[in-house]
């Protein structure tokens, strides 16, 4: 992974680990594909919460091309 992009990830990622947090959850980068595709998986409770998809679409997604608009998606793993 670029160090730069990861940083600026991490960043955002930054800004929404409370709210997930405070649903005893958390998220982990886990890559950076050459197509600006960002991989990351869900953690603790947010791994089987059912709002998990609006979770990554409306908040982390979001947080995360508001600083990098280059993103083209970002997905999770289990």
């Amino acid at each position: 992974m670029q160090t730069e992009l990861k940083n600026k990830i991490e960043q955002a990622l930054d800004t929404v680990r409370p709210f997930l947090k405070m649903d005893g959850g958390n998220v982990e980068l886990l890559n950076i594909d050459d197509n600006n595709v960002v991989t990351l998986k869900l953690l603790g409770a947010c791994s089987g919460c059912e709002m998990s998809h609006m979770t990554m679409k409306a908040g982390i997604e979001e947080a995360i091309k508001k600083v990098l608009p280059e993103i083209t998606s970002v997905v999770a793993v289990d």
